[in-house]
């Protein structure tokens, strides 16, 4: 029997977390340009290193420009617009961040769409100004650019990242031309949406469904889909999640945590 796997990108396949950083501060001071005023090197630096903690609450690039603002609030008093920030610590974003988001969100005035437009329109300048060194703030985890051009299984991209930035990032870092029908990037839809049109094509009957993700919270969506229950599951213990979601994913029967060795294999 054949198989089929459903990819996400950031956290399975690429580490663009340095990228997503750097990306967001860079669209942070176009958008807020008067609150960088001041903002020494020492203090961005503290925030790209803590954007690389943060990155497990990440589904959307747009939120990485409100986690910047919300840093800066939290470093420096005069510059507080949201209610949230005095006394926040980046653990308490970690456990709360759906909790935080709206209210911030409302408090700045901001919209989901226009952010998204932004965050666009800024990695786009950037590749196009500096190719090398946005391709250079990416890297794929180990054996996965084999793996991809070896597979003899059915690979599907299904990501909340824009599909124009995988298609560059697969072709450069791994020599692979994915088909624009395999890649579902944002705007295709919530990913249980995805899997379902997957398994409902014609030509996917009979295979075996795998959809290998590392957010935790995104398997818990596809479990409550009755609709997905013919779907294997697995949490990568390589990407953008943390060892609590692990440990929890452990106790849950549909998911198996996955290693990298193993996932380059499987592929094969």
């Amino acid at each position: 029997m054949e198989d089929l796997y459903a990819l996400d990108f950031d956290g399975v396949i690429c580490d663009s977390c340095e990228e997503t950083a750097l990306s967001a501060v860079k669209a942070a001071k176009v958008r807020w340009p008067s609150l960088f005023d001041g903002v020494d090197s020492a203090l961005e630096d503290w925030i790209v290193d803590q954007m690389h903690t943060l990155r497990p609450v990440i589904e959307t690039g747009y939120e990485t420009l409100l986690l910047v603002r919300l840093l800066l609030e939290m470093r420096l008093p005069s510059l507080r617009k949201s209610s949230v920030a005095e006394g926040l610590t980046v653990e308490e974003i970690l456990e709360n961040w759906l909790k935080i988001k709206p209210v911030i969100m409302e408090e700045w005035s901001e919209n989901r769409e226009a952010l998204i437009e932004l965050s666009g329109k800024v990695r786009d300048e950037w590749m196009d100004t500096d190719f090398t060194t946005w391709i250079g703030a990416n890297r794929l985890y180990p054996g996965v650019s084999d793996a991809l051009k070896l597979a003899s299984s059915r690979i599907y991209i299904v990501t909340s990242n824009q599909s124009r930035f995988v298609e560059t990032l697969l072709r450069e870092l791994a020599g692979v031309t994915i088909p624009p029908d395999r890649l579902y990037g944002l705007g295709a839809g919530p990913k249980v949406n995805v899997l379902k049109q997957l398994q409902k094509k014609p030509e996917h009957q009979g295979l075996r469904l795998h959809f290998v993700e590392d957010r935790l919270a995104t398997l818990k969506n596809v479990i409550k889909e009755p609709e997905l229950d013919g779907w294997n599951l697995y949490l990568v213990d390589w990407g953008y999640n943390t060892q609590k979601e692990r440990a929890e994913a452990a106790s849950m029967p549909r998911i198996q945590l996955l290693q990298l060795s193993n996932f380059c294999t499987k592929l094969k």
